[in-house]
């Protein structure tokens, strides 16, 4: 059987797009969703059931049809759950309203596209005709396609020292992937923790260790020692930015700062303000000034773009005001064994100086992988047989304006898409949810229409 889409992935991304095309698609049209989580659209972020880990934009923002903005809302209420519309949901809700929402589009078997969900990896990729893709898959079957999307997300970072400095006696020590939550039955009420790692899953991560007793000493140690920004108890009013003609990084930033002290703005509201043209901003940008981005303001963007619940926020700063969250920045360099503890040696940020914490655990919060290539078996395949490459600075892989996969000499390949984080290079702003239920409306009806072109007069009429 050859589909007319496939869909390679099991996150948000995948389940968006999935959505998506059940709404447009003709019931004459076949889909293939490959993947192997067994929470399919939930992932590692809306799987969980904790109930401060929120989502970090209001629920009015966060449903999954772009032309349907209260449709989170609405489930909520319809489930008796008191929300308003700037309430911070949690993530473990909007995991099950992903679910309902899939299930509800998949009951009337009579009047929707066939869809098939395959529990299976790909492993490889090969254009085996003009007009459709085969794809290997790890239980030994193959599947072919008219129309492939890459929806894979990205892997976990490394830790952020060389393997060469990590003494090898210490890794029982250190947690690679922190989502995986079964480390927390091993750690002691008052073992120390040191958390590399200062973004929004080292916040998870202290809450949950927090709500399962410990109370025991927690680092937190990054590059910068900065941490995420809190959202407003009431939504600051978005503030369109006033920015020059330059794309020079350091007089767009003046301008914004500018902006906030002579108005006397909320910055929440400039920077809100600042998201519908993000896209569009990003890609006038010259590769220089991107690099320069990357190097410089990423990590300020990130505080100040990504910010928490209010009541998230207050939980962890009064961890940080008692003392049992303490955070340092600085370069790691060594993290060796010291019998009963591992010792994580630093260079202290702006200084020559060295400095060590002393930790029963290490935990890897570092975030994820750029590239988003390394991980995926199936990915680094298509680079080696030049069907796609790696976008020049290094944040996904290389797509056009409609999200079509750029082979070796930069032309896009026929049939070839891809979706959310591995997109980054081209949109940047493909992460939350936002972003991406745009994206993923916009491929379906590209697909549409590209399957309506090619399905015979008798389908098109049905």
């Amino acid at each position: 059987m050859t589909y007319d889409v496939a869909i390679v992935g099991s996150g948000f991304s995948a389940i968006a797009l999935t959505i998506n095309l059940l709404r447009v698609l003709p019931r004459s049209a076949s889909i293939a969703v490959v993947g192997d989580d067994p929470g399919f659209g939930r992932g590692t972020a809306y799987r969980t059931e904790f109930y401060l880990h929120r989502l970090n934009v209001p629920a009015a923002r966060m449903s999954v049809f772009p032309d349907r903005p209260d449709d989170f809302v609405e489930w909520l209420r319809r489930r008796g759950k008191a929300v308003f519309a700037e309430d911070f949901a949690t993530r473990g809700d909007y995991g099950l309203y992903l679910r309902d929402t899939l299930a509800t589009l998949l009951r009337p078997r009579q009047r929707r596209a066939h869809v098939d969900f395959v529990k299976a990896k790909a492993t490889a990729c090969v254009q085996c005709e003009s007009d459709r893709l085969v794809f290997c898959l790890d239980n030994h079957d193959e599947l072919k396609a008219r129309n492939v999307v890459l929806a894979l997300g990205v892997g976990s970072a490394d830790l952020p020292v060389s393997k060469d400095c990590v003494a090898e006696s210490v890794r029982p020590r250190i947690i690679d992937n922190p989502w995986r939550l079964s480390w927390l039955s091993r750690v002691g009420r008052t073992d120390e923790i040191c958390i590399l790692g200062s973004g929004l899953t080292m916040i998870d991560q202290v809450l949950s260790l927090r709500a399962r007793g410990h109370r025991g000493k927690i680092h937190v140690l990054s590059r910068r020692g900065l941490v995420p920004h809190p959202h407003p108890p009431r939504r600051a009013t978005p503030v369109t930015p006033a920015l020059p003609a330059s794309r020079e990084i350091s007089q767009l930033l003046h301008a914004l700062r500018k902006q906030i002290q002579s108005s006397g703005a909320d910055w929440r509201g400039v920077v809100d303000g600042l998201r519908p043209q993000s896209q569009a901003l990003w890609q006038s940008l010259s590769r220089e000034q991107r690099s320069r981005f990357l190097r410089h303001a990423l990590a300020w963007w990130n505080i100040h773009r990504h910010r928490i619940a209010p009541e998230v926020f207050t939980r962890f700063d009064a961890l940080i005001k008692d003392g049992t969250v303490t955070v340092h920045a600085g370069f790691i360099r060594s993290i060796d064994d010291e019998g009963a503890v591992a010792n994580i040696g630093y260079r202290r940020r702006g200084t020559q100086g060295f400095a060590s914490i002393r930790a029963d655990w290490i935990v890897n919060c570092t975030g994820m992988e750029r590239a988003g290539i390394g991980h995926s078996p199936l990915l680094r395949e298509m680079r080696e047989r030049e069907m796609l490459v790696m976008d020049d600075l290094g944040l996904g892989i290389s797509v056009d304006p409609h999200s079509r996969v750029l082979d070796a000499d930069g032309k896009a390949q026929p049939g070839l898409f891809a979706a959310g984080a591995l997109t980054a290079g081209q949109f940047w702003e493909i992460t939350a949810v936002p972003d991406i239920r745009v994206q993923a409306n916009l491929l379906a009806e590209a697909i549409a229409a590209q399957v309506a072109q090619t399905a015979p007069p008798s389908a098109r009429i049905a």
